[in-house]
């Protein structure tokens, strides 16, 4: 009897999705927003709600609010965690479920995935040394997976998360950003 494997990944919606829109390649193009409101000293809250995708506005189910503060070393009443630190949550969460994602899709069952992301920041930059550069200097993941699995098959695992990662894109290629004032 074959066991089913189930990690929670419709992996044939996805599959079906690709091939949508490999023949409309216009309704690939997703525009995702976030709207941020200061609110004091260096605490701002930033709400996600909205955006385009399929050739319409969309919306998620529920709003999302996220704050961003400083730690009170830094002077600050840590209300949220650092604007910076939202970078490994990104990171952390679009490559544990690609891990979920391909172990679906090849047959693998999951017990649990866990990594842990750290990122190695001088601050000095972001205080007016220009000398220092303002963003990570480098970010590490680590992977602990429990899976029905060879050790080469959880490699490649996690080789085709960071394949197919638009959070570990963004992060390790250049990505044109505009600023301005309205």
């Amino acid at each position: 009897m074959a066991t089913t494997i189930d990690n929670g990944v419709n992996v044939q919606a996805l599959l079906d999705a690709r091939e949508v829109l490999a023949g409309a390649p216009e309704a690939a193009q997703f525009t995702w927003r976030a709207s941020s409101k200061w609110q004091n000293g260096v605490y701002s809250t930033t709400t996600i709600q909205k955006y385009f995708g399929l050739g319409e506005e969309q919306s998620h189910k529920t709003e999302t609010v996220f704050n961003a503060d400083h730690p009170e070393v830094f002077a600050a009443e840590d209300r949220g965690i650092t604007p910076i630190e939202y970078i490994l949550v990104a990171l952390a969460s679009c490559l544990t479920a690609g891990v979920a994602a391909v172990a679906q899709n090849r047959g693998i069952q999951l017990r649990s995935v866990e990594s842990t992301v750290e990122g190695n920041h001088d601050i000095r930059g972001i205080l007016g040394d220009t000398d220092v550069r303002n963003g990570y200097n480098d970010i590490n993941v680590t992977f602990n997976i429990d899976a029905d699995a060879s050790e080469e098959e959880i490699e490649a695992l996690v080789a085709q998360s960071q394949k197919r990662s638009a959070v570990f894109d963004a992060l390790t290629n250049p990505t044109e950003v505009t600023v301005s004032v309205a």
